[in-house]
């Protein structure tokens, strides 16, 4: 990357954070850069500057940047080792708790709020439980509250299920529907869907479990820290945090918070 290109990308940065609120600021900038260029491409604009007057004057093509900003990469039980540790480990600790408020950020289309669910529901455990799930986009929130996925993808999410522990026929949980398959209706019971911006947006409530996996890893590490201050503020004492598989707590201002409860799944436990 020249230094033209950098001053340019910091300037269109700093004019979607001044115009729009949305602030990409400290996202890490190989991962802006590459999603720059590609909407460079896509409107069929020769510079950056030139997306910049773009944005400026045409929201919708600010929405489409704001969905390439956007970490859309998700499925039913992904990785399914992660909820298997969740439903041995976790749940033994939970299942006396009066109630149960987990907080999953960045939730993208919703497949692993809906993995959640039912793992919840499995546990006996999901009637008290009120799931948060937020994301950035909203365009992936309304996705994510229709419920229903590509029947294509059930063959992979049913052998994601079975290695995750699940404990019936998968095919219980939706509707087949032509070439959709809807989930049940009680598995959004207990859920809200919310915009938030880990970036700009406060902490909203106090959460036994905070599931955040694979976002860090796209803002540089200033945004990182800040975030995790979010989480710890957030978090209740012997709360649990659940981090995505190249993501951890060392070299962040609150690694002494927190024990590993799973150190290969990744999943944290506050202690102080």
């Amino acid at each position: 990357m020249d230094e033209i290109e950098k001053i340019e990308i910091d300037l269109l940065l700093e004019a979607v954070y001044r115009y729009y609120g949305y602030d990409f600021r400290n996202y890490a900038l190989p991962f802006i850069q590459r999603r720059i260029s590609n909407r460079v491409r896509k409107e069929n604009l020769k510079s950056i500057s030139a997306l910049q007057e773009v944005i400026l004057r045409d929201p919708m093509v600010m929405r489409d940047l704001i969905s390439d900003f956007s970490i859309n990469v998700t499925e039913m039980f992904r990785d399914p080792t992660f909820f298997k540790s969740f439903r041995t480990k976790v749940i033994p600790v939970i299942k006396d708790y009066p109630e149960i408020r987990i907080w999953h950020v960045g939730c993208s289309s919703g497949e692993e709020v809906y993995s959640m669910a039912i793992l919840l529901h499995e546990e006996g455990l999901y009637e008290k439980t009120r799931i948060f799930a937020t994301d950035l986009n909203a365009t992936m929130l309304e996705k994510a509250k229709q419920g229903n996925f590509p029947l294509d993808g059930m063959q992979r999410y049913t052998k994601n299920y079975i290695e995750a522990g699940g404990k019936r026929a998968f095919s219980e949980y939706y509707k087949a529907v032509d070439d959709q398959v809807f989930f049940h209706s009680y598995l959004q019971k207990n859920v809200v869907f919310a915009q938030h911006n880990l970036v700009t947006d406060h902490s909203f409530n106090e959460f036994d479990i905070i599931i955040c996996r694979n976002v860090l890893i796209y803002f540089n590490k200033s945004l990182q820290n800040d975030v995790h201050k979010l989480f710890y503020d957030s978090l209740s004492v012997s709360g649990f945090l659940g981090l995505g598989n190249r993501e951890g707590i060392k070299f962040t201002s609150y690694e002494n918070c927190y024990g590993e409860f799973d150190a290969t799944e990744k999943l944290f436990r506050k202690f102080k």
